[in-house]
């Protein structure tokens, strides 16, 4: 079977697995209570439904492709991005947010999603991010283009002077704050407009859609972004770290953008 069918048929399946999860999310968020939060860090939360989820999917990615290994936000498979025999010992790993955007969830404002994306090596094979609120499922799979819910994506091709920027605010303020004070200082009033959508995952693939011209964020997780960059590959746009590499799937920082507009972030990022 041609390769290129087989990741196609796969994409498809993890879909699937993507919207299941969604559905719980859903169904949970209905009688969330405040209390059911637990802080991991300053300002950084969860809940039992990120670790619910995590847990249906990751059951469900081992009977899909049982050779793989993880890496998982919430540590469920106690596999994570330090140390891992199990991630060590395949070729093919899934990367996995079972729940992005989880303040966002906290306190019902959307945009929140569910993350997965196959990595062999460095390279992105697979990824699939499902917006809970909205019922969206975004996906591609490499060379195969990108789509939500069947229709096909593409990028913007706005200029920086028009372009509606996504710049967010991490979780390590202390250390983000210069970057994002010069970033805003020097873009305020003179792009379209800046906006913050509270998930690393949607921001992407409302690059990869046209909705925004460009993202770029600092300090987060390879589970935030890696399925949602191969989306915004997939649709013609440009992802690279913030040093400009396109080799961006060991690092904690991404720059995504319609490809027109990604100089003139990154000369600016470069400065900070």
């Amino acid at each position: 079977m041609n390769e290129r069918i087989k990741l196609e048929e796969l994409t498809r399946k993890v879909c699937e697995i993507a919207k299941q999860a969604g559905a719980y999310i859903r169904e949970e968020r209905r009688k969330f209570s405040l209390q059911n939060v637990e802080r991991k860090h300053a300002h950084d939360y969860v809940s039992y439904v990120d670790k619910g989820s995590e847990e249906k999917i990751v059951c469900a990615l081992r009977k899909l492709l049982p050779e793989a290994g993880f890496i998982t936000e919430e540590g469920t498979t106690k596999v994570n991005d330090s140390s891992s025999v199990e991630r060590q010992s395949s070729d093919f790993i899934w990367v996995v947010d079972p729940l992005d955007g989880t303040t966002n969830f906290i306190h019902q404002y959307a945009p929140y999603a569910v993350s997965i994306a196959l990595l062999h090596g460095k390279e992105v094979l697979v990824g699939v991010v499902y917006e809970v609120c909205h019922d969206e499922c975004y996906y591609a799979w490499k060379g195969g283009g990108a789509y939500m819910d069947g229709t096909p994506l593409q990028v913007s091709d706005q200029k920086i002077q028009d372009a509606l920027l996504c710049l967010q605010l991490p979780y390590n303020s202390d250390a983000y704050k210069p970057i994002i004070n010069h970033l805003i200082s020097h873009f305020y009033g003179q792009v379209g407009s800046i906006r913050m959508c509270g998930s690393a995952a949607m921001a992407l693939c409302y690059v990869a859609s046209g909705r925004y011209d460009g993202y770029a964020e600092k300090y987060i997780g390879q589970w935030d972004f890696m399925a949602g960059a191969l989306i915004v590959k997939e649709a013609g746009g440009m992802v690279t770290n913030y040093e400009g590499s396109d080799d961006f799937t060991q690092g904690n920082n991404v720059v995504a953008t319609n490809g027109v507009i990604q100089p003139d972030l990154l000369n600016v990022i470069k400065t900070a």
